[in-house]
């Protein structure tokens, strides 16, 4: 007599789902509104997981151990079965739509990363048809140095959250994105080379916008919007634009328009701080002694 087969179970990152229910213990680190990009860091001991998918492309990554002894553990990836040494710092990768189940066999920590599809899709839409876009499965067998650090640098954003985290965040995600599409996709893209930078009339309308919105987290996703297109691509076009990437821009507009206020306005440092997009009065301190060798403090004397 059959048994029936065992159901799927489903992780849907788009409803701000997480992977808690599938392991013993929550998650003791997780990401809260990073748009298509999700974020968890575990602590679990022994543990083995039902079969599930996610709606979204999964990464997992092995941290460095503080606890010595075995650490390798098995996992059934897309109907193939493999045992993994799960040294430090490798990588697994499990595309949306293509199950899974693992199990560890000891304490440990582990990351993970969740990546929106639709995110490959826009950023690889200069280069190929979205509808081929499709990435290859992984073991967590192999190591992938950009991967690590993007992971170390996400879970310190996490930790710390200092200035600018969102466009931080973005840069990442986009980054992400772009590796995964040259190195683990099926359809490798045609990359495009442009040359001139951005035209002057997207450049002023970019510009204006970050003069105008300097006391909001201004995100990278809308400012290649604005300039109608990927953005890989205006990361690229405005740093050949400017000299510097929109982040540095951004920072640099913020420590001149906090020079101006201090010099002729009446605001308090901290509300001075504020008004130019900094977290607070710290904030503005360090980044205005570092690039203008003073503090706000010795400036007003």
């Amino acid at each position: 007599m059959s048994t029936p087969a065992q159901k799927v179970e489903i992780i849907d990152f788009s409803r701000e789902q997480t992977s808690d229910f599938l392991l013993p213990q929550p998650a003791v680190l997780k990401s809260s509104g990073w748009e298509s990009l999700h974020f968890e860091h575990h602590h679990q001991q022994k543990f083995d997981t039902p079969e599930h998918q996610g709606t979204w492309h999964v990464l997992a990554y092995c941290p460095p151990f503080y606890i010595s002894g075995e650490r390798s553990g098995e996992r059934w990836l897309d109907g193939n079965f493999k045992t993994e040494a799960r040294n430090e710092g490798d990588i697994a990768i499990i595309p949306a739509g293509i199950s899974q189940r693992c199990n560890w066999n000891t304490s440990v920590q582990f990351t993970i990363v969740a990546i929106e599809p639709t995110l490959l899709q826009q950023v690889g839409q200069d280069w190929v048809n979205p509808d081929r876009i499709e990435l290859i499965p992984h073991f967590m067998t192999e190591q992938d140095i950009l991967i690590q650090g993007i992971f170390t640098t996400l879970r310190e954003e996490l930790e710390t959250g200092k200035i600018g985290g969102y466009l931080l965040v973005d840069s990442l995600k986009t980054t992400l994105a772009i590796h995964l599409l040259r190195n683990y996709c099926t359809t490798q893209p045609k990359l495009s080379s442009y040359a001139d930078g951005l035209s002057k009339a997207k450049l002023q309308q970019v510009t204006q916008y970050i003069h105008e919105h300097l006391h909001l987290d201004i995100k990278l996703i809308d400012l290649a919007a604005i300039a109608q297109m990927s953005p890989y691509h205006f990361l690229r076009l405005f740093k050949q634009s400017m000299g510097v990437t929109p982040h540095q821009y951004i920072l640099q507009c913020r420590i001149e328009k906090a020079k101006r206020l201090l010099q002729y306005g009446e605001l308090s440092i901290a509300d001075v701080a504020a008004t130019v997009g900094f977290c607070d009065q710290s904030h503005l301190t360090r980044y205005f002694k570092r690039i203008l060798g003073v503090t706000p403090k010795q400036l007003r004397r």
